[in-house]
């Protein structure tokens, strides 16, 4: 890609995936993202919580499955880089391992050389595509993925920004479309933010996302299993992020309240 089509960063409006940053204590947002995380901080209390154990759940996930035997990994949705980093958890495990990491921020564009480090033995690679394009997406990750053998796709909470109109995003359609796309063996990673478990608190913070228009769609209990239609649940199944196989840190961060984000792995048999 050359300078004349690297896309330009708009700093006019907040992003997801640079609010997230800033919830996490990252440096790469603007101003406007730090605006939109303190409004929706003060209206959900559960907010950082949240994200933390979600960036924990990941962590878990992608070693679990590593230790499974899968050496091919395709994170979608990337976000800025905050370690440690899917590619780190899983060449920590299996050096040979090889990871895609994909987005269609402009700022994760720029912060890729962050993303492609790694093991001698392995590869990591960066590709600048939109997940809605599931096509182009799958075709520039093939470059590096043999997607003939499993795959571990990482959708992690990135669903809530997606809608569920067939018009739309079709994001039960879109994910579903993906899984087909993989070889058996594969594995699905995702994470989504749920209204169920402090309904009034993620009301507050879905509405201050929409009068910044952008999208957001906490999902309840049955919409968030229905990605999984057809797959093979990993134990302990479908379950709020910091109960999903524990380690003591978790444990610490249940203790302190409720994390509204459900999550969940899944083999393709």
């Amino acid at each position: 890609m050359t300078g004349s089509d690297v896309p330009q960063i708009d700093t006019s409006r907040p992003h997801p995936a640079r609010v997230y940053d800033w919830w996490l204590g990252g440096k790469d947002n603007y101003p406007v993202d730090e605006a939109l995380a303190r409004r929706i901080l003060e209206a959900d209390g559960t907010v950082l919580r949240g994200a933390r154990a979600n960036r924990r759940f990941m962590t878990r996930a992608v070693r679990a499955v590593a230790e499974a035997g899968t050496r091919q990994f395709l994170d979608i949705g990337t976000g800025v880089p905050t370690e440690p980093n899917l590619h780190q958890v899983a060449q920590g495990v299996a050096p040979e391992a090889r990871v895609v990491y994909a987005d269609n921020d402009p700022i994760v564009l720029r912060h890729a050389e962050a993303l492609l480090g790694g093991t001698p033995e392995g590869s990591t690679a960066y590709v600048h595509a939109d997940v809605r394009d599931i096509d182009t997406l799958l075709a520039r990750a093939a470059g590096s993925l043999d997607l003939g053998e499993p795959v571990a796709l990482s959708l992690v909470a990135l669903t809530h920004y997606l809608d569920d109109d067939p018009d739309g995003d079709d994001v039960h359609g879109l994910v579903a479309k993906y899984v087909d796309a993989l070889a058996p063996g594969s594995y699905l990673i995702l994470s989504q933010v749920t209204a169920d478990l402090s309904p009034a608190d993620v009301e507050k913070a879905a509405a201050h996302f929409h009068r910044s228009g952008l999208p957001f769609h906490p999902r309840p209990l049955a919409e968030f299993r229905r990605f999984f239609d057809g797959l093979e649940l990993l134990g302990p199944g479908v379950i709020p992020a910091s109960g999903w196989r524990p380690e003591p840190e978790d444990v610490a961060v249940q203790a302190e309240g409720i994390v509204p984000v459900y999550a969940g792995v899944a083999r393709k048999a």
